[in-house]
């Protein structure tokens, strides 16, 4: 897995060379992955060449840091709440288990 930054570098250096195999090769990278990363860069320029201008504004919307602490405490209770919904099924299928094992083998 290479970091972003060396993933931009590397394509703005095929840029500005023309042969992906020299900077490949120069990387250490396999050009096949480099073939990959310029796919995938050609791909996302495209779909956000076809995204609508107001899909374009949500896109790049950032909260502002009451309505983030807002989703922080929120997302904080969901998460307390899956937790005690899985603790629940896990009681559930252990109460299950003892009382009749047979059902079990049918919940999976």
């Amino acid at each position: 897995m290479y970091p972003k930054e060396v993933k931009e570098q590397i394509l703005k250096e095929v840029e500005e060379v023309g042969s992906v195999h020299k900077v490949a090769k120069r990387h250490e990278v396999a050009p096949t992955t480099v073939y990959g990363w310029l796919k995938a860069k050609k791909n996302n320029h495209k779909a956000w060449d076809n995204t609508s201008n107001k899909d374009k504004r949500i896109a790049k919307y950032i909260p502002s840091p009451k309505e983030f602490k807002e989703l922080e405490s929120e997302n904080a209770k969901l998460k307390e709440l899956l937790g005690e919904k899985d603790l629940e099924i896990h009681i559930l299928r252990d109460l299950l288990k003892k009382n009749n094992p047979d059902s079990l083998r049918k919940l999976k």
